[in-house]
């Protein structure tokens, strides 16, 4: 397992973003290492973990438990043949290009040690927004991107440090429970009756999707498990 490409982003004025300046830092490209990865700060002030990446939208992106997004090779590749077209590391607005990792299969508290220094855990899946849609360019990527249910992975920063392309990953903890991120990105999405189960991930979970966990449960009911 390892980090096939790191993918920062730069400020770029477009036109399928509602971000107040009509700039998007989703397109990324691979670059050489070694990149600082530390926590942002909170959600609406914090933006990308890694120094030299831009989130232009804080309303949305960036904060302590969205501060890398992962997504794995192997995923872009199916994609690619769904798609009929070549698809570089880091197109998918990604932070990590993996390889050898089961990335949408992690499970919510997961925590990857990168290299020699940096230790990320898992928060939740990536909902897809209109902005992703108009940098891809595919109409109705928004929906098919959702019924294919490989979000890729939002992490938190545990151990700050530097990274590079080519550094190991390894799993250092994996949770004793069943909520990947695949599970958690189909209950906020096509499957809601699955959202009292998605406690279960406890505080690991990114706080807004434990809201909306909780949200359902006050509504509909279910066990906070």
């Amino acid at each position: 397992m390892k980090l096939l490409s790191l993918n920062l982003g730069r400020p770029k004025a477009v036109d399928y973003t509602d971000q107040a300046e009509g700039v998007t830092g989703i397109d990324k490209r691979p670059v050489d290492g070694p990149v600082r990865v530390a926590a942002p700060g909170p959600k609406g002030v914090g933006a990308s973990g890694l120094t030299g990446d831009a989130v232009c939208e804080l309303r949305h992106h960036g904060g302590n438990d969205q501060a890398v997004y992962a997504f794995a090779r192997e995923d872009l590749d199916d994609w690619e043949r769904v798609l009929g077209r070549p698809l570089a590391g880091g197109v998918f607005g990604e932070n990590l290009t993996t390889a050898g990792i089961d990335v949408s299969g992690a499970k919510i508290g997961e925590r990857w040690r990168v290299g020699p220094e940096v230790v990320l855990e898992v928060t939740s899946g990536r909902i897809p927004c209109l902005t992703f849609q108009g940098h891809m360019g595919e109409k109705g990527w928004v929906r098919r991107f959702t019924q294919k249910g490989v979000s890729g992975a939002y992490l938190r920063v545990i151990e700050p440090g530097e990274i590079r392309a080519g550094d190991p990953i390894e799993i250092v903890h994996r949770p004793d429970h069943e909520v990947t991120v695949a599970f958690q990105f189909r209950a906020v999405t096509l499957e809601r009756a699955l959202l009292p189960r998605v406690l279960a991930a406890g505080d690991a979970l990114h706080p807004a999707a434990r809201d909306t966990a909780r949200a359902y449960v006050e509504k509909y009911g279910g066990s906070e498990a």
